[in-house]
């Protein structure tokens, strides 16, 4: 099908309506779910030719976060979708004042490689309850589980509803020039200005989740072995390709050897295999991101790891240090497992040396000091994050999950999500039966007493 004939469609199935019915809505979330429980064998199957990702590792960082979502928004929906009553005021009196959440028409979805299912379906889903139409095109890196969501959606929707389109640069360049009423973008920084770029020619609104450099801070009361264990547990999940990962690590330099030393032991306990992938360890996407990541290894910097193989894509759990910010691999997004260690002795300082670069859209704290804690979240800006633990806040739906400057623009997730996907339409509503003439001609000292009376 045409992308242009698809569009045209999508939009003529919005404007009959149907969409608005949250009756509707809700009996497609429910179709979708069954879909979901139904094509698990062949999701699995899939990525893990992609990824050599596990089921249980898919079942907990995708599957699982789907039908919390679904099971969510099926819940929600209904609540969320009805009017809401305002105050009116005095100035308005008499009349009502109320907003209608309404859905915004024909969405584009573009999602990401790192977790495919999770990053092109959980928006999907959230437009489709908020009242859309979605067109779906995931990334093209993981092929076979691209073509297993184009065959379960594509197999199970109509396409004027929903669809997924595969394919590259091309596919995605083509989409963009529709005009869409709503893009959602999961990816790198380069590509989510592209794609801003392109949303501004129609002044269509976006979301995009992009990422950055998301820093950790390791102070000198934290508890070493629970820090290391979630530290190299959110670090090395997905082998490091987590928008969200802790970044580099800025630990306090009068517990740095021990700090090292722990996450070296916690590595060794949970990844075994040296030059392969294990249950619960990923290969790199593909050879160019290899690559990249290779030359990001500094021999004289390794403190643990470095275990490469080609061939496999395989990259082991890495730890770097006697980092700076200087060093190529603090210039850009790692996205792969190593991870650099700096440490610090001025607090002050590495906190102006944070604020100086783009915001990110992580921030993990390790400590037990409160008051050491609030000054790191009220002095820096980033998208969200975790006091004491790395990754988690992904998995609460009550909390907005977005970047902030080049790390993103807006949010999802739950009651954020069905937001994003909304407009908000304000309605004054009055009757015939009286209207005062204040606000009319003849213009006199004694109306505009009376009105700054009411709005002072």
């Amino acid at each position: 099908m045409e992308i242009r004939d698809l569009f045209n469609q999508q939009s003529d199935f919005f404007n009959s309506n149907k969409t608005k019915n949250v009756s509707f809505r809700i009996e497609q979330l429910k179709k979708f779910k069954d879909i979901l429980k139904e094509n698990e064998g062949l999701l699995y199957e899939a990525i893990y030719e992609d990824f050599g990702k596990s089921e249980f590792e898919t079942y907990l960082t995708e599957l699982s976060l789907l039908y919390h979502e679904v099971n969510g928004l099926i819940k929600n929906v209904k609540k969320w979708s009805k009017r809401k009553k305002v105050s009116t005021g005095i100035a308005n009196f008499p009349a009502k004042s109320y907003i209608i959440p309404e859905p915004m028409g024909v969405t584009l979805i573009i999602g990401a490689w790192n977790y495919p299912y999770q990053l092109s379906l959980l928006p999907a889903i959230t437009s489709l309850a908020a009242g859309n139409t979605v067109i779906l095109k995931p990334s093209e890196l993981p092929s076979r589980t691209s073509k297993v969501m184009a065959r379960i959606i594509n197999d199970n929707f109509p396409s004027n509803y929903f669809h997924v389109i595969e394919g590259g640069v091309k596919e995605t360049t083509e989409l963009l020039e529709n005009r869409f009423d709503k893009i959602f973008f999961t990816g790198s920084i380069p590509v989510g200005k592209i794609i801003y770029q392109a949303a501004a020619k129609h002044l269509t609104p976006v979301t995009l989740e992009l990422g950055g450099k998301s820093p950790t801070f390791v102070l000198a009361d934290a508890d070493i072995e629970m820090t290391a264990k979630r530290i190299v547990w959110s670090k090395f999940l997905n082998a490091g390709q987590t928008c969200i990962a802790p970044d580099y690590i800025l630990v306090d330099q009068s517990i740095e050897a021990l700090f090292l030393k722990a996450l070296k032991d916690e590595i060794e306990a949970n990844y075994k295999n040296k030059g392969d992938i294990e249950e619960n360890y990923l290969r790199i996407i593909d050879n160019k991101n290899f690559d990249r990541l290779s030359k990001l290894i500094e021999t004289g910097q390794v403190y643990f790891g470095a275990d490469l193989n080609r061939a496999k894509r395989f990259i082991g759990p890495t730890i770097l240090q006697n980092v700076s910010f200087k060093d190529e691999v603090m210039k850009e997004e790692i996205f792969g497992p190593i991870l650099p260690v700096l440490s610090f002795t001025n607090l002050e300082e590495v906190i102006k040396t944070v604020k100086e670069r783009p915001k990110p859209l992580s921030c993990y704290i390790y400590s037990k000091n409160r008051k050491t804690i609030d000054k790191l979240l009220t002095e820096l800006s980033f998208g969200g994050g975790a006091v004491n633990d790395s990754v988690m806040h992904l998995s609460n739906t009550n909390l907005p999950f977005g970047g902030i400057g080049s790390s993103g623009i807006g949010s999802y997730h739950g009651k954020a999500g069905f937001d994003s996907f909304t407009h908000y339409k304000s309605i004054l509503d009055k009757p015939f039966w009286f209207e005062g003439n204040i606000k009319y001609a003849p213009y006199t000292k004694k109306k505009k007493a009376i009105i700054k009376w009411l709005f002072e």
